[in-house]
């Protein structure tokens, strides 16, 4: 059994060992003379944000050392389950069945492969990282007296630190990586090394992991397709009107604001999986913002500009191509927040022209926000201030990497195994080569975005923001909202979501997806995944509405289209781009879509 994961090195040549480990050398020296030459310009740890680090933890050691008869049972309980897991290793070594202390968590693929149960050796290893890592975090989470936010970081900070030493992150103890080294002579190693160097230069200095094979997609080619023209453009939006499919079309007009921290095409991705095509095909008029990827010159955007020179631009500019004032409208994520400001700024101004609203994973209430609120407090946001201030905007790459931590043996990990430790090239997939297609973010508004709604949570409350001089009063919207949550969004939780429906007068309606942030929206008929939850009613919690919810097989997409309809069923004869007032400017995907962060 252990000479099958560990000791298969016979059929090694020793010259050519030899002149694989040279080669390393040569190429680990390039790769760190590489670093060095790109250090300066590189990105560099904020020494404040290091001690704000060490201070949570200080204070963590503080309330553990004030209960020393918690932490020795603790202690005790480990070594128990240690010396059991050695007892049993000791007897699967004399050929006797041993018991299993502790089982990956459900979910955990990390230790997938075979030899992590067959072989004595590696299964040891990965219960003791397990024995470990569960210590490591039952006792942080169990620590008396420390406030709420600061163990919700310290638990994440220990999660980043737990995930790091996995054993399948190095080469000597992941059974996978070793067997392909030695059936590859090592070249395996050579080829994560120029993959790790490919990195490095993609990311000027600064390691950005590839998650998808670069060359197999590209906007406009095989992404981002549904015929369509851009009709209208400033200096922040391109507006594309989709070309129709059907002799006949509603009367109202579909408008999407997507968020602007990543790109619109999130909604239109390939054929078989395009929201915008499915809705087009269904009939809609369908219209959507491309945001610009704002460089310097943008730092003084406010979130203001993002309402006027965005959905309000949009609007107007959706009357003149096809003569409709009554437009139903979707906001995604960060697009929806900027539409509930918005309707509540329309509706003090008397402007009725949206007529039906449907919010996808947005939040407008920020009162636990979902994992992201452990970058939220005045230190990190003053050392986010200064950084942005500095060159005018928030680097995409910065906040993917953000992202990504959350999720790091999926979105981090997995990726370091498979592209530097085994060589390998990522595979491709048509939605991660878009989450790393990331955008900037101009100073002024985001850091209006982050203190208001996630640190100060004020647009739940009337006028808690104010808006070019206008109070936004959430209260004041009156029409049908939809809103559309997926049950495992560790981004925005559907539970907070949930709030957002009685925050806001009219008919409602609340659509929980299966999956998380992406894929539970992302999730169309033809693919027969998942699953959903609906209800007739929408009582005053998350917890009582999912009590009364029926759960269905398959997409929400059928289901939220037939609430559209019922919002106004008159149809008109199909509208063609460039039909109204406004010229094609081009063709989609337009412009402002394929500028790289």
């Amino acid at each position: 059994m252990i000479d099958r994961y560990t000791l298969q090195t016979g059929s090694m040549d020793p010259q050519e060992l030899s002149r694989t480990l040279v080669d390393i050398t040569a190429r680990s020296q390039e790769l760190v003379n590489d670093f060095v030459s790109r250090e300066k310009s590189a990105y560099r740890i904020d020494v404040d944000d290091a001690l704000h680090l060490a201070g949570m933890f200080q204070q963590l050691a503080s309330r553990m050392a004030a209960n020393p008869v918690e932490l020795a049972q603790a202690q005790i309980a480990f070594w128990q389950d240690y010396m059991q897991l050695a007892n049993n290793t000791a007897m699967r070594f004399w050929g006797q069945a041993g018991d299993t202390v502790i089982h990956p968590p459900r979910g955990d693929k990390r230790f997938d492969h075979d030899a992590w149960d067959e072989s004595p050796i590696f299964d040891f290893i990965k219960q003791s990282y397990l024995l470990a890592a569960d210590y490591l975090h039952s006792t942080v989470r169990n620590v008396d007296g420390l406030d709420e936010a600061t163990a919700r970081k310290v638990d994440f900070h220990t999660r980043q630190f737990v995930d790091a030493l996995s054993p399948t992150n190095f080469i000597a103890t992941n059974p996978e990586v070793l067997q392909k080294t030695v059936s590859t002579g090592g070249q395996n190693l050579l080829r994560g090394l120029r993959n790790l160097l490919d990195d490095l230069a993609a990311g000027q200095g600064r390691l950005r992991i590839n998650m998808s094979d670069t060359e197999a997609f590209e906007v406009g080619r095989n992404l981002a397709v549904t015929p369509g023209k851009v009709i209208y453009q400033n200096d922040l939006i391109q507006l594309i009107q989709y070309t129709p499919t059907t002799e006949k079309a509603y009367k109202r007009p579909l408008l999407f604001v997507p968020p602007w921290l990543n790109k619109y095409y999130i909604l239109d991705l390939q054929p078989h999986n395009s929201m915008i095509r499915y809705m087009v095909d269904q009939g809609h008029t369908v219209f959507v913002i491309s945001w610009k990827n704002p460089t310097g010159e943008y730092a003084g955007k406010t979130f203001a500009d993002y309402m006027f020179e965005g959905p309000l631009a949009a609007l107007d500019a959706i009357e003149e191509a096809t003569g409709e004032r009554e437009v139903n409208c979707v906001g995604y994520c960060i697009g929806g927040t900027l539409m509930g400001a918005t309707l509540a700024y329309m509706a003090e101004q008397g402007d009725e022209r949206i007529r039906s609203i449907t919010f996808f994973t947005a939040m407008l209430d920020f009162n636990a926000p979902g994992e992201l609120e452990i970058f939220i407090d005045e230190e990190q946001l003053d050392n986010l201030e200064r950084r942005m201030d500095s060159q005018g905007f928030l680097e995409g790459p910065a906040m993917a990497n953000t992202m990504a931590s959350l999720r790091a043996n999926d979105l981090i990990w997995s990726f370091f195994i498979n592209n530097y430790l085994k060589g390998d090239d990522p595979f491709p997939f048509d939605l991660l080569y878009w989450n790393q297609d990331c955008t900037n973010m101009p100073a002024e508004m985001q850091t209006f975005y982050l203190r208001n709604m996630y640190q100060e949570n004020r647009l739940k409350d009337p006028g808690g923001i104010v808006l070019e001089g206008v109070p936004i009063d959430l209260r004041r919207i009156d029409m049908p909202h939809c809103f559309v949550s997926a049950r495992e969004d560790h981004i925005a939780p559907w539970r907070t979501c949930y709030r957002g429906v009685h925050l806001m007068n009219g008919p409602n309606r609340f659509i929980l997806g299966g999956a998380g942030h992406i894929a539970g929206i992302i999730n169309p008929p033809s693919m027969t995944k998942y699953s959903y939850w609906t209800s007739p009613e929408t009582p005053p919690t998350a917890a009582e509405w999912l009590d009364t919810a029926e759960r269905h097989d398959g997409s929400w997409w059928p289901e939220w289209n037939q609430w559209l309809v019922e919002q106004d069923d008159r149809q008109v004869a199909a509208r063609t781009p460039g039909d109204g007032k406004l010229e094609p400017i081009e063709d989609a995907p337009g412009s402002y879509v394929k500028e790289k962060a």
